[in-house]
């Protein structure tokens, strides 16, 4: 069966670039997308799906239920685009000023499209359910992933997967990683208060800017001084504003940054170590701060078993030499949430191309891939559910030979 759903698949790819474009140029902003859940609701309504809109504020699920039985498995993709002015010059480049999908969100939905038309055309040979989650605002804190699960979206899911396209990675290939893939990310800001005067009597003044400069510096000491060289983090200072006028001291700061961990000891440690060094470096040199610090998407840890099993699918599929381990990496994704509540992995789908000049990074003005990564995503989601049920089974054997002392 699986090679024939490959085929239809493929039949679909035009379709499928279609659905892309236009979304690509239609984007809409996280928490802001109302035509974008509608064209998707209604394309699953038409396949005959049972499909919930609203999820959570404006995500979309729908369920495909086998005729036969077996797990429910859960897809994820996002539909959320970005505050950045498309600078690419093709023909579906984005209509919206200072909007596009520079992140490939748009593969993402119209990949997992072509996977819900594909497996509710033979539905009543499959063996279980399928649960399709299309997201809202991935990219922006706290995201839509949560509220979604609190909505019900993994209601009834024993497992869910999700895959991300990459720009950094050669089309063709598949990138997988069990236990941390990506890690927690949040931001902090540090309000500086001091006494502002004018520049050429600075005796009289207490100057948030020296002060802030000295606390930026000393923010880097966190990392290579109180956090163990073993276990990774990251802190960045992304926004540092005071003042507007070349000679007036002013009287506030502001600091901005992000922090990256993975180890959740870590990520406490770094938390509390920024509020002592703002209050320490403030007040000894005569001013106040105002911290605060705000939790993002926790780290993303893939399950063994569900990110083994992907790993076999992928070198089916692309080859041995195409399926590349990767290596965790400190950006952020709020798939996160899912991988707290029920198993599962995420993996990484190859969309560089240099001969169709899709060779640009994430959040790049010119950003696009390989379109034919959507087949790639749409194979690996179907080889997945077809064979999700005999992981279950060899699993289940081995652990019966464990609890008999076989093995």
């Amino acid at each position: 069966m699986i090679e024939q759903l490959f085929a239809r698949l493929e039949e679909l790819y035009p379709d499928l670039i279609e659905f892309r474009r236009d979304l690509h140029m239609y984007p809409e902003l996280s928490f802001k997308e109302e035509e974008t859940p509608f064209n998707i609701s209604d394309y699953l309504k038409n396949l005959g799906l049972d499909v919930r809109t609203g999820v959570g504020g404006r995500g979309v699920v729908a369920t495909l239920r086998g005729g036969k039985t077996g797990q429910t498995v859960a897809f994820r993709a996002d539909f959320d685009a970005l505050p950045i002015q498309d600078e690419k010059e093709v023909e579906y480049k984005s209509r919206i000023p200072g909007v596009m999908h520079a992140c490939g969100h748009d593969i993402h939905t119209a990949a997992l499209l072509g996977v819900a038309k594909v497996l509710s055309e033979v539905k009543e040979h499959l063996e279980g359910n399928v649960v399709f989650i299309h997201q809202f605002a991935e990219e922006v804190i706290p995201g839509g992933a949560k509220p979604m699960i609190e909505d019900g979206c993994l209601n009834g899911v024993d497992v869910i997967f999700g895959a991300h396209v990459a720009s950094h990675l050669p089309y063709g290939t598949i990138g997988v990683n069990e236990g941390y893939l990506m890690a927690a990310g949040d931001r902090f800001e540090i309000d500086i208060y001091g006494v502002g005067g004018h520049g050429a009597t600075p005796e009289l003044t207490v100057d948030p800017l020296v002060i802030g400069s000295q606390l930026v510096l000393a923010l880097q000491q966190i990392v290579s001084r109180r956090v163990d060289p073993l276990k990774p983090a990251v802190i960045t200072v992304g926004s540092f504003n005071s003042g507007d006028a070349y000679n007036v001291i002013p009287n506030t700061a502001k600091i901005k940054g992000t922090v990256r961990t993975f180890n959740e000891d870590v990520r406490d440690l770094i938390e509390k170590s920024i509020g002592q060094l703002a209050k320490s470096t403030c007040e000894g040199a005569g001013a106040t701060a105002k911290y605060s610090y705000e939790r993002g998407y926790p780290a993303v840890w893939n399950h063994p078993p569900e990110t083994q099993f992907v790993e076999n699918l992928a070198k089916k599929q692309v080859g041995d030499e195409n399926v590349i381990k990767i290596s965790p990496q400190m950006g952020m994704e709020d798939f996160a949430y899912y991988l707290q509540k029920v198993p599962g992995t995420f993996f990484w789908v190859g969309g560089r191309n240099s001969d169709i000049n899709a060779e640009y990074p994430h959040h790049h003005p010119k950003f696009d891939v390989d379109e034919r990564s959507m087949l790639n995503i749409g194979k690996m989601f179907i080889s997945i559910f077809l064979n999700n049920n005999k992981m279950i089974s060899k699993q289940s054997g081995l652990l019966t030979e464990l609890t008999k002392g076989g093995i």
